[in-house]
C-alpha cells in the first residue's frame, strides 16, 4: 500500500504579474515504510512536494492522497487535525523555542491533543529516549549542540507517533559527524519503527542513507532512480 500517491499534480505560484509553474503534472508513489530521498537544484520543486504531502499547501490541480486521505477534499480545520495525527516535520534549522527546555519543545504538538499532563509526559519521555536525549530533557536549545538540537526536533516530530516523517534538509546545518548521526537515527526510525520518511537533501551522502533516491528537475521527477 502507498503512504503517498500523487497524480498529475500541477502547482504554480505568482511572482508579481508572472505565473510560475513549480510542479508540472507530477506523479509520485511512496510505499508505506519507504525511506525516500528527493534531490535536485534549488527551485526544482522539492520543498513544494513536501508541503503538498504535509498538507501545508494545496495543488492547483491533480490528486494528493496521503495516509489514505484525499487532501484536496479536506477543509482547513480537517487538514490541521489530519496533519497532527499523521505527519511529523523535521526542519533544517530545528525551529525550537529557545526559552523552553528540550522536553517542553517536544511536548508542543501534544498540547493540541486531549492527553492528560501525565500522558503527555510519558510520550515525551519515550520520544527523548528514542533519540538518545533522556539526560538532556531539561536543557534549553542554547545549551545543546546542533546535532542535539536536531535530535530534539526529531523527538518533537515523532512524539505523536505519526506514520510519515517529512524532513527538509535535516542535516544541512550540521557538520559531517553530526549529520551522519542524525541520518543513522532516521534510518533506525525507518527500519525499526517502520516510519515512512521523505527527505529533501542536496547532499548525496545523506541520500545514500535512503532506500530510494529520486531527482526533481524543473517541476518533474527525472526517470532515473537510484537504489
Amino acid at each position: 500500500m502507498d503512504a503517498v500517491s500523487i497524480r498529475h499534480v500541477i502547482k504554480a505560484y505568482r511572482r508579481g504579474r508572472e505565473q510560475v509553474e513549480v510542479l508540472h503534472k507530477l506523479d509520485l508513489s511512496v510505499p508505506e515504510g519507504e525511506f525516500l530521498a528527493l534531490m535536485g537544484p534549488s527551485g526544482s520543486g522539492k520543498t513544494t512536494i513536501l508541503n503538498l504531502i504535509g498538507g501545508l499547501d494545496r495543488a492547483d490541480s491533480g490528486e494528493v492522497v496521503v495516509a489514505g486521505e484525499h487532501l484536496e477534499k479536506l477543509s482547513g480545520g480537517q487538514l490541521a487535525k489530519w496533519r497532527a495525527r499523521h505527519i511529523g516535520f523535521v526542519f533544517q534549522f530545528y525551529n525550537l523555542m529557545p526559552m523552553l527546555s528540550a522536553a517542553a519543545n517536544v511536548e508542543l504538538p501534544l498540547l493540541l491533543t486531549n492527553l492528560s499532563k501525565a500522558e503527555r509526559r510519558r510520550h515525551v519521555d519515550v520520544a527523548l529516549g528514542v533519540v538518545g536525549l533522556t539526560e538532556r530533557a531539561q536543557h534549553k536549545p542554547g545549551e545543546l549542540s546542533g546535532g542535539q538540537q536536531q535530535r530534539v526536533g526529531i523527538a518533537r516530530a515523532i512524539v505523536t507517533d505519526p506514520s510519515i516523517l517529512l524532513c527538509d534538509e535535516p542535516t544541512g546545518d550540521l557538520d559531517r559527524q553530526s549529520a551522519d548521526d542524525i541520518l543513522h537515527l532516521l534510518q533506525q526510525l525507518n527500519r525499526q519503527q517502520k516510519k515512512t520518511i521523505i527527505m529533501v537533501t542536496h547532499d548525496q551522502k545523506a541520500a545514500d542513507y535512503a532506500s530510494r533516491t529520486l531527482h526533481v528537475d524543473k517541476g518533474a521527477l527525472a526517470e532515473k532512480e537510484l537504489a
